[in-house]
């Protein structure tokens, strides 16, 4: 749903609660709602712009990505991993080294994911 207040000109989307319009009727008076019956939520992995993203993703760049949403430094997770060096971390994030499938194992475990995503 979208609600557009049009002076000030203010718009405002998403799941917007009956208390919110309530309070832009009395405030601004001139509104407009706009419900959009057509939306529906898609799971994001079963999405095309998901799966064709996915494909450019490479196993390095999953590692990287996967420690900074963990706020690991290359060094915590090396450490994690069985006393990689930095370098070592940096280098796989890089795409410079392969993953072994013992470290894509300990990857998968630690982040709670499939090991595909490290392979």
């Amino acid at each position: 749903m979208q609600v557009v207040v049009k002076k000030p000109h203010i718009r405002v989307e998403g799941d917007i609660t009956g208390n919110l319009v309530e309070y832009l009727r009395r405030e601004f008076n001139d509104i407009e709602i706009i419900r959009d019956e057509d939306e529906e939520l898609v799971e994001i992995r079963k999405s095309d712009w998901y799966r064709s993203i996915r494909r450019t993703i490479s196993p390095g760049e999953n590692v990287r990505i996967y420690r900074e949403l963990h706020r690991l430094t290359q060094k915590e997770l090396g450490e994690r991993l069985g006393n990689l060096s930095r370098q070592n971390i940096s280098n796989i994030e890089n795409n410079r080294r392969p993953i072994s499938k013992a470290v894509a194992r300990k990857l998968a475990d630690m982040f709670d994911v499939s090991i595909e995503k490290f392979l």
